[in-house]
């Protein structure tokens, strides 16, 4: 495992004759990530419907945990390692260390179908250490210190994943009941959405004002500050237990705040480029997550649906969208989305809207949401895979390194 802390350090990185998934973290990385999800939540359906029965991590556990400690955090492995090189311009794990680190993160997957729950634990848990040492290596070098809090929120999945599975196993009976299970998934979910968040301010303006002639996308830095303290208030309130009055609170200011934020960006002009469009609708769903979550807190909606705003609304689309524009970016090709890449985006569109208004409307067809949803989800990936898995093997078309 100690190789997955090393981090090749080459001045002049080669430039791949053949395989090139080794290359740039994005590409193996993009590539488990929809491989994962493209399998894993029709097996999640089997289950839920009673037609096929759990490993070691059973049931809407292993889902939940799959989705958000496999697939989300891949695509941001993938993400912060070629990001990462950007920003420091230092070299982010590449070749053999981060071939471990692959390997690593698919026996994470295997791991939790099994009745070895100290294994699954502890490599779930060396998973995002081992990528922020990874990272924290190229920032450090370059002189990068404004992007040190994502080492931090790398260090901090692991505890999350952690907690998940020590209250899982019953080793968090001591804490209050609420405390436990906030430390544990909800945590992951809002540190996910915070990197989400970030993300977003820095580039949807950019990518908006580069991609759609005509557009004054504008960021506020006061707005700015609020929007994400209003994130990280209900992150903290989540890990700490909190509910009823102070959740609330935190919610209903980080709505208004991203409401606010988004509004400046104009998202109503982007309809002709989907590249940019698909992203202020990921964007818009976390607008959703917020108000479904605020109305369950006030006991008027159930939480299932403010869930599925989060992850396969906000999570699914947002990270749809940057899978494809980066992976065109990172391998020569012009940033430009064609029918394949609309179609990947309607069905994960079309999946988040089933999974959550269908039970909110009509609840006794959940069985029916879960199923459309699942196969709409899986469609958008088989998609993607037919399309970028050939770019994430072979080298840039430009024959540039990555």
């Amino acid at each position: 495992m100690s190789s997955v802390f090393v981090q090749l350090q080459e001045p002049r990185p080669r430039v791949s004759q053949g395989l090139a998934l080794w290359d740039l973290g994005f590409r193996p990385f993009y590539l488990l990530a929809a491989l994962l999800a493209l399998l894993s939540v029709p097996l999640w359906a089997l289950q839920f419907s009673g037609l096929l029965s759990a490993g070691g991590l059973r049931g809407a556990a292993w889902h939940a945990h799959e989705m958000v400690f496999g697939y989300a955090l891949a695509i941001v492995i993938g993400f912060l390692f070629t990001a990462g090189r950007n920003w420091s311009g230092k070299a982010t794990p590449t070749g053999r260390p981060l071939m471990a680190l692959a390997g690593l993160w698919l026996l994470a997957r295997v791991l939790v179908l099994t009745p070895w729950v100290w294994p699954a634990l502890l490599v779930n848990v060396a998973v995002p250490w081992a990528a922020a040492w990874g990272l924290w290596r190229a920032l450090a070098a370059g002189g990068n210190k404004r992007n040190y809090f994502f080492v931090g929120l790398l260090f901090a999945m692991g505890l999350a994943v952690a907690a998940l599975h020590l209250n899982l196993m019953g080793l968090l009976l001591p804490l209050p009941r609420q405390l436990a299970n906030g430390l544990g998934l909800p945590l992951a979910l809002d540190i996910v959405l915070f990197m989400i968040a970030v993300m977003a301010g820095r580039v949807l303006p950019m990518f908006s004002n580069n991609g759609v002639p005509g557009m004054n996308a504008r960021r506020d830095e006061r707005l700015e500050r609020v929007a994400m303290s209003s994130v990280l208030f209900v992150l903290a309130s989540d890990g700490l237990g909190m509910d009823g009055p102070v959740l609330l609170t935190a919610l209903i200011l980080a709505l208004v705040a991203h409401s606010a934020r988004w509004w400046l960006w104009q998202p109503w002009k982007t309809l002709g480029n989907p590249l940019v469009w698909v992203l202020h609708a990921a964007y818009a769903w976390l607008l959703l997550h917020l108000a479904l979550r605020a109305a369950a807190v006030l006991g008027l909606l159930p939480s299932g649906p403010a869930t599925h705003a989060l992850t396969v609304g906000l999570i699914g689309l947002m990270t749809l969208g940057m899978i494809t524009r980066t992976a065109l970016g990172h391998t020569g090709r012009p940033l430009k989305a064609g029918p394949v890449e609309l179609a990947a985006y309607l069905a994960m569109l079309g999946a988040g809207l089933v999974r959550v208004f269908v039970p909110l409307l009509l609840p006794a067809a959940l069985m029916q949401a879960v199923w459309l949803s699942a196969a709409l989800w899986s469609l958008s990936f088989a998609i993607y895979l037919w399309r970028y898995a050939p770019m994430l093997i072979r080298p840039r078309v430009d024959g540039l390194p990555g």
